[in-house]
Order: structure tokens, then sequence, then C-alpha cells
């Protein structure tokens, strides 16, 4: 080639995306989401069984907003409880959208439930990552929050008597109390005007704050980067090419492993709708198949199962207002668990004996309060669920002195990984 025309040279670079795709990205940055926050998003390489519940339930969100809004397509809550019974009988295929819609809800705060403990198991609240945890509190609540006023719409007999004593606990409140407590209810007593706001609130205002928790909950996650088994932060010890030498990629591997635990996840939950979607009474009360009688109070008025340890607090402290004050302390005690721990290691793979035997105490305690709940109001099942809240808040309370002076074990300096 003479000099006038020279050997074009190859380039290394990709060819430019043209098209639809190119026109999109140009205008939305899918490519760049993607290759940011998939990817590009280096997660440890150690994680194990913990690590499904985190995607499970924002799984199980997805799927209870899908469900729920095909109920609002025939619920009235002018007619809560034959809307429901319409739906079961005469709606094609309402009676599963129904049941998946309430086994959800236990599912989802199963699934959640897991992921705290998992939090709780290997220090993900410690620093940095306090904002992370506050914020999975912030949902934790809400989902408190919007499960609560899901039991109450179907407008059955424990429904109506189940927001009688839930709603009557704000009357506790010093000063307010009393105003707050009628203005939820929206009338002098549980009425069809409570029924009203609750619907509203379930189906708008609360679920728009949840899915804005959740988002923000993700965004925190992807700042400070994922926990992993050995509370080693990946990001400090990084390769010649900036990426962590513990880390791989969150997408292929872990959604290929996350697709597995949805498979798994889709089986159990398909033998529950499908064989017993009112779990013996667990997830769907007998009570609740009849309609609500101001007159006819259940024999055993409890709350549905995923609040039935704070229900049991409540119960065993003599005082309401004192007991309504033990079970805001036991939400504060978690939301605050972050500055209470002051061991120098975050992971249970290496903390002392003291931690490990409280972690086991606080789980026992919070099992144990959840089916003392459910249990009639009798001098033994209060007992037992005094002990059982001394163990649960005796986790967070003594948590500033036993883990300053339990011995801790060395952390390696890399995760500790074993290939399968």
């Amino acid at each position: 080639m003479s000099a006038e025309h020279p050997e074009p040279t190859r380039s290394s670079a990709p060819p430019a995306k043209r098209g639809l795709w190119a026109w999109i990205n140009e205008r939305l940055p899918v490519d760049s989401f993607i290759s940011h926050e998939l990817t590009g998003y280096f997660a440890p390489k150690n994680f194990n069984f913990w690590y499904f519940f985190g995607s499970l339930a924002m799984l199980v969100l997805v799927m209870q907003i899908g469900t729920g809004i095909f109920l609002t397509m025939y619920y009235k809550p002018g007619a809560a409880f034959s809307s429901v019974q319409f739906i079961m009988r005469e709606v094609p295929w309402g009676w599963l959208i129904r049941y998946m819609h309430s086994t959800g809800a236990s599912f989802f705060f199963i699934v959640v439930y897991l992921h705290m403990f998992r939090g709780l198991l290997y220090g993900s609240y410690r620093q940095p990552r306090e904002l992370l945890w506050l914020i999975g509190m912030l949902v934790y609540l809400a989902l408190m929050a919007e499960a609560f006023m899901g039991y109450v719409l179907p407008w059955g007999n424990m429904s109506f008597w189940g927001a009688q004593v839930i709603i009557n606990l704000f009357g506790t409140i010093p000063g307010i109390g009393p105003a707050l407590t009628q203005w939820i209810r929206g009338d002098y007593g549980i009425s069809g005007a409570t029924l009203n706001r609750l619907f509203a609130l379930h189906v708008a205002a609360v679920p728009i704050v949840l899915l804005l928790l959740v988002v923000l909950h993700l965004v925190a996650l992807h700042q400070v980067g994922s926990n992993n088994p050995d509370g080693i932060e990946i990001r400090d010890r990084l390769g010649p090419d900036g990426k962590p030498l513990d880390g791989i990629p969150f997408h292929p591997y872990y959604t290929v492993k996350d697709i597995f635990g949805v498979g798994v996840f889709f089986i159990l939950f398909a033998l529950v709708v499908f064989f017993v979607p009112t779990f013996h009474g667990l997830f769907l009360e007998k009570a609740n198949f009849t309609p609500h009688n101001p007159l006819s109070t259940p024999a055993d008025i409890h709350p549905v199962w995923y609040f039935t340890p704070y229900y049991a607090i409540l119960r065993a402290v003599p005082n309401k207002s004192l007991g309504a004050l033990f079970l805001v302390l036991a939400l504060v005690s978690l939301i605050l668990v972050p500055w209470l721990d002051r061991s120098p290691v975050k992971s249970i793979r290496y903390k002392g004996w003291m931690s490990r035997v409280a972690l086991a105490v606080f789980v026992v305690s919070f099992v144990g309060l959840g089916y003392l709940g459910m249990q009639p109001v009798e001098p033994i099942y209060v007992i037992l669920a005094r002990v059982c809240a001394v163990g649960y808040f005796a986790f967070f309370w003594l948590m500033p002195f036993y883990t300053r002076w339990e011995r801790v074990k060395p952390v390696p300096d890399r995760v500790v990984y074993h290939a399968h």
C-alpha cells in the first residue's frame, strides 16, 4: 500500500449498536444500568443459603401486587364479606388468586424474618450498612401496616375483633390517643367507615411507601455493597483491573442461583396453596370464614401468626399502657441494633460464645412468643410469655456488654470460599 492509501487498522472497540435498541438507550440508559447494577455489580463469592431470601422477598412483593390488583377488581368495601365469597365461588380462578394472596402474605413474612435473621447472623447491620438496616426496618414496619389492613379487609369475625384490639392500642398514647383512635376508625366504633379507610390505605398509600422504601433499600445496598458470611469488605481488596478480588459479577452467577431458589420456593408455595391454603388455621383462621358479628366475640382473639410475638409481649404486661410501651420498645430495639453491637467483628463465625448463646436465646424467645401469642390467656402462658420477653429484650439490651467482653476469633484477610 502506498503512503497515499494506508492500510486500514482494526479497532478493538465493539461496533456501535444501531436500530431500535440504540434509540432506546439514547433516551433510557438500559445498557448502562445492566452493566453497572448486574454484570458490573460485584458481590462476594461466598454467598450461601441465607442469601436467597432477599431476592425471594422481591418476588413475593411483585406477586402480592399482581394478585392484589386482580382482587380489587371484584372487592367491594360496602359488601366486603360477600364480595370475598363471590371471588372465591363465582369468579373464574378467583379462589386461586385469593389463596395466592393470603398465602403470599404469610410467605412474605417467612421470607422477611429469615432475611432479617441473616442480617443478625452475619452482622449486615454494621458499618457501613447502618442506613441499609434502618431502611430495611422501615420496610418491615410498612409491611406490618400493609398486612394488618389486608387482614381486616375480608371482614370476617376475627378480622373485625382483631381490628378492635389493634386500633384500640393507639388509645394508650398519652394525650392524643383517643382522638387518634377515632380518626383511624373514622367513626366512634369499628364500622364501614373504618373499612373504607383501611381499603384506601391498603391498595394505594401504603404500597407506594413500601415500594419507595424497597427502592431506597436496593440503592443503599448497591452503594455500600453486599455483606458476606465472613463480614469482610471485598471492596477493600481490589485487583489490577479495579475489581474486587473476592467478588464475582452478580449476573449471571447469582441470577442463576436465585432462579434455582425461586423454583424451590414455588414448589413449596404451590403445595400450600393447593393442599393446605389455611395451613390448619395458621394462615386463615376458622373464625374468619364467618361474617363479622359485633355481638359474637370469638373464643380466643389473637392476630395472625406473624404478629403474635408482639401480641404476646403486649399480653405479658398487666398494665395496658405499659404493655403498649414494651411492644414499641420491641420494635425500637430491632431498629437500634447497629448501635448496640460493640463487637470488633461482624459475623457470628468469629464472635465468641456469648453472642452465639444470646442469638440462640433470641431465636427461641421470638419463636416461643409467636406460639404463646396464639394461646388463650391462661396463667401458664402469660408466665411463659414473660420469660420469653425477658430473653427477647436481653439480646438487645445486654448486647453492648457481652459483645465487648467476649473473646473473638481472628478474621481472615480474604473471604473463606469453598468451591462446590
